[in-house]
């Protein structure tokens, strides 16, 4: 489910889930409480004080916040999930990337176990997520249960680091 959509629901069940949804959708897309002001035109002081609980966004607010988080997001399908360890992907530091003529986002999906890629494969898919890129362990798997392109990271470069790093620490 877009992040929009997970916002506005949770406004409507209480002010903690309004904010645990507000929190998770700026971090997915990669934003500050200060980025999101400057893009959306909500004062930095109007969310830092729905972030933390000091005020309940007015419906006009809040309205706002969903539409800029959906122009953020772009149109549903528009996104590639990521599927990673956390150390992974706090190296990824784009949460956007134009590719040809698309604008796409990036949507992390961190997993730490075969089981939990292909969960999150499976919640991407559900997401709306246009393509997949996931390790060459789960690749196959994925490939398998999704409708959607699946393409495998191939970790070259890391992998011939992690090889050096290896031979230096035996005896």
């Amino acid at each position: 489910m877009p992040h929009a959509d997970r916002i506005m629901r949770a406004a409507f069940q209480s002010d903690e889930k309004l904010r645990e949804a507000l929190r998770e959708g700026l971090s997915d897309l990669g934003l500050s409480a200060r980025e999101f002001s400057r893009l959306s035109g909500i004062p930095q002081s109007t969310l830092y004080k729905i972030l933390s609980g000091h005020r309940e966004p007015n419906i006009t607010t809040l309205r706002q916040i969903a539409k800029t988080v959906r122009q953020i997001e772009g149109p549903e399908g528009n996104f590639i999930a990521i599927i990673a360890a956390r150390p992974v992907l706090d190296k990824i530091s784009e949460k956007r990337m134009r590719i040809g003529e698309k604008m796409l986002v990036l949507r992390e999906y961190s997993a730490t176990t075969i089981e939990e890629a292909i969960i999150a494969a499976i919640r991407a898919e559900r997401d709306g997520a246009a393509a997949l890129v996931c390790a060459p362990i789960v690749s196959p798997t994925v490939e398998k249960l999704l409708s959607i392109p699946v393409a495998t990271i191939i970790p070259r470069e890391s992998v011939i680091r992690a090889i050096e790093i290896a031979a230096g620490k035996i005896e």
